[in-house]
């Protein structure tokens, strides 16, 4: 008899900015590092032979929570990888779900009937991770074996063992990031004895900070992201930033002229859900380009959106852009005062990194992806 450990890849910016990774290879956040320690700890004094993951880095880094502390190579194995989701691939849930809603609702309630342009089928990711499953039992008989892969190709391999037809599978649940659960192999045959057991990161949870997994369909409103549209939205743009100026408790003066000027001069996002505008996100990549650092000059979300689990979103999208800049840090002044946005930002990476003026406060966050560890490898 072999026993398979399966278990899902920490916290990566995909889950947290709500982005469709598939196989793109996202990146581990600071909570998946935290969950990355917590999973090595449960593991502490289980004897582990083996150690496989998907070719990904955010299983194979995730992977190393077992690899390192058992002093066991990463076996890295393509047909462990999530399914690939075609041209949806990189843009966020919520524009996705403003473009092809109708498939959104397929891909979690009925993923038998679930299919985009260059993307896999879920019958196919299905039959790939039992066939390597299979495999790596058969290649390590009587041993027990850690396999790392992802949140969608293992709730089909989940589903499977516990005798769902494809149809079905919109019954089964969602792992959490680092989600443990239990298989034997025995007698040609695959048995499940657990699944989808979080109790390790209770306190780091993925889940419990989000929502869309509650929906029967999986199908949260989520943000997507526009250019701003002048003179169109000038009235829009000028009422939102106004609102939000008036709740940091800013002490400098509001020009709708100065406003309206850089949101021509900069890039300056509209952020929508389902339809209405939700916030204004705007970038400076001009200011300190040359350390190598990006600067959010607003962010700022809508009164009915706020305190939502929003804000992330924005952010993501502040990352990602910058990054592919080239920019190692993103800095951004709030209102001294301003405890809400202190504890948002902080919660999220960023810290105080001088002293700013008399009225402002500067933060700042590393975005340089973490050095690629080689006995990761």
């Amino acid at each position: 008899m072999t026993t398979l450990y399966l278990i899902r890849h920490a916290e990566a910016e995909g889950n947290l900015y709500r982005i469709a990774q598939g196989q793109c290879d996202s990146i581990i956040t600071d909570r998946g590092y935290q969950q990355i320690a917590a999973l090595a700890e449960r593991f502490r004094d289980e004897l582990i032979d083996a150690v496989y993951s998907s070719d990904l880095t955010r299983t194979c880094i995730t992977a190393g929570a077992i690899a390192n502390t058992k002093h066991l190579p990463i076996q890295k194995r393509k047909d462990l990888r999530e399914i690939c989701v075609g041209e949806w691939e990189e843009k966020t849930w919520g524009e996705i779900g403003i473009e092809e809603t109708e498939k959104l609702g397929l891909f979690t309630s009925r993923p038998d009937l679930w299919h985009v342009e260059g993307g896999e089928t879920m019958a196919a990711v299905r039959d790939r991770m039992l066939a390597a499953l299979r495999d790596i039992a058969e290649k390590n008989e009587g041993k027990t074996v850690a396999v790392f892969s992802h949140g969608c190709a293992l709730r089909l391999v989940l589903g499977a063992l516990e005798g769902y037809d494809l149809s079905e599978m919109g019954k089964t649940p969602h792992g959490d990031n680092t989600a443990v659960s239990k298989v034997v192999y025995e007698n040609g045959k695959l048995r499940l004895i657990y699944r989808d057991d979080n109790r390790h990161v209770k306190a780091l949870s993925t889940f419990a900070s989000q929502n869309w997994w509650k929906h029967p369909n999986g199908v949260e409103p989520g943000l997507y992201f526009r250019p701003v549209e002048l003179p169109a939205q000038a009235e829009a743009l000028t009422a939102c930033i106004r609102d939000g100026w008036t709740a940091a408790g800013e002490t400098r003066g509001f020009s709708a002229d100065v406003l309206l000027r850089e949101a021509a001069e900069r890039v300056t996002l509209s952020a929508y859900i389902e339809g209405e505008l939700a916030g204004v996100l705007q970038l400076n990549p001009e200011k300190e380009a040359a350390e190598k650092t990006g600067w959010i000059s607003l962010y700022c979300m809508e009164k009915p959106c706020r305190s939502r689990g929003l804000g992330i979103q924005m952010l993501g999208q502040a990352v990602l852009r910058y990054r592919a800049l080239g920019r190692e840090k993103l800095r951004l002044a709030i209102q001294r005062g301003n405890d809400p946005a202190l504890r948002f930002f902080s919660q999220y990476g960023f810290s105080p990194v001088d002293a700013g003026t008399a009225e402002r406060l500067i933060l700042e966050k590393n975005i340089r992806p973490r050095e690629w560890k080689p006995e990761m490898a």
